[in-house]
């Protein structure tokens, strides 16, 4: 099985070797090259346990070459990854396109992209919900694939949470990771920094665009994004439509009496399911938010933060573009990596081909 890690979760990426190696198969795990180090830590952490050799090969290198070699393979048996939608894509054509190379079909799991969304009725406790949205949005940098990224505030509430959500992102004290009292540090590597400075200049030229906290831009001493938030007078603006993987959370206040409509905006507006949060303390409106969301995101959440699913306690995962939805952490994911087999023996054989009913 070929695992090909994310470079922001070390653990997500010993998983994704050790669920199939759990099931009696080897992998190949193939770190990204911004994690190399950590993800080499984990690994000699499994030998330390007792990993015997060639169950587990941890190969850093060139992704084109490690991938062609591994896919030409007859051996190939499976596809474990956790990164971006487009190279996921890209994989399964390679693997489609070599179907009749393999010994057998392989299986494909996969966890890509999010534009994972906030969505706040009118009876929605202001504190928790700024609180949720501060975390939920900039916690490492935004760059997890269930960070909050787009959040939707009826307009009886806005101006409360517009002065406490402005107020808590600019509070946030940025720096070295290594200084735990900082929320915010650098993002991954410079093609990050300047993807997410276009999209923070694009949001300065857009006339429906107004950043009310945040976007500067610092790379004088590592590549720092101030987390921004976006108010957006468009629900289909760039930035509440794209997956930007920073600290940019883009805000869009609805008219209370919309909310039917806007809640059809949450489900439409992106391609992605992955994560997604309902603030509201009415319990009715609650459950019909849920039902009407109910493919919207995998992994939903109730006046909560639409990040940080619990390992052992909420298997994570979403379908749509955000992936196949096997539910890393549970046993849905392991059984994924096993050949069922079944085996009939009979104690009575038949001694004649006649039935009864034959007469």
């Amino acid at each position: 099985v070929y695992a090909i890690a994310p470079f922001n979760f070390t653990s997500i990426a010993a998983n994704l070797c050790c669920a199939p190696v759990l099931m009696g198969n080897t992998a190949l795990w193939k770190p990204s090259k911004t994690s190399i180090l950590s993800n080499w830590y984990a690994y000699k952490m499994l030998e330390e346990a007792g990993l015997p050799p060639g169950v587990i090969n941890f190969v850093p290198g060139d992704p084109v070459e490690v991938t062609a070699a591994v896919l030409s393979s007859p051996s190939f048996a499976g596809l474990h990854y956790t990164g971006s939608t487009e190279i996921f894509r890209r994989l399964w054509k390679q693997i489609g396109d070599q179907l009749e190379n393999y010994r057998s079909y392989p299986r494909i799991v996969g966890e890509t992209g999010g534009k994972d969304f906030i969505f706040a009725h009118p009876s929605a406790d202001v504190a928790p919900l700024v609180t949720a949205a501060v975390r939920g949005a900039f916690e490492y940098q935004g760059q997890k694939c269930s960070a909050a990224s787009r959040m939707y505030i009826p307009e009886s509430i806005w101006p409360q949470v517009k002065d406490q959500l402005v107020e808590a992102t600019r509070s946030l004290p940025m720096g070295d990771v290594r200084d735990f009292r900082n929320f915010v540090s650098a993002v991954i590597d410079e093609g990050a920094y300047k993807r997410l400075q276009q999209a923070i200049e694009g949001a300065k030229e857009d006339p429906q665009c107004h950043i009310i906290a945040g976007g500067e831009c610092d790379d004088s001493q590592g590549w720092y994004i101030s987390p921004t938030v976006i108010e957006c007078e468009d629900p289909r603006s760039y930035s509440m439509e794209t997956e930007l993987f920073g600290p940019i959370l883009s805000v869009f206040v609805y008219d209370d009496a919309e909310m039917d409509r806007c809640l059809d905006l949450v489900d439409n507006t992106s391609p992605y399911a992955l994560t997604g949060a309902v603030f509201c303390s009415d319990r009715v409106a609650t459950d019909a938010i849920s039902e009407r969301l109910r493919y919207s995101a995998g992994n939903f959440y109730i006046n909560d933060k639409p990040t940080g699913a619990v390992v052992g306690q909420q298997p994570f995962g979403g379908a749509r573009a955000s992936g196949t939805d096997d539910k890393a952490g549970s046993a849905l994911n392991l059984l994924r990596w096993v050949a069922p087999r079944t085996v009939k023996e009979n104690f009575m054989p038949p001694t004649a081909h006649e039935y009864p009913h034959m007469g």
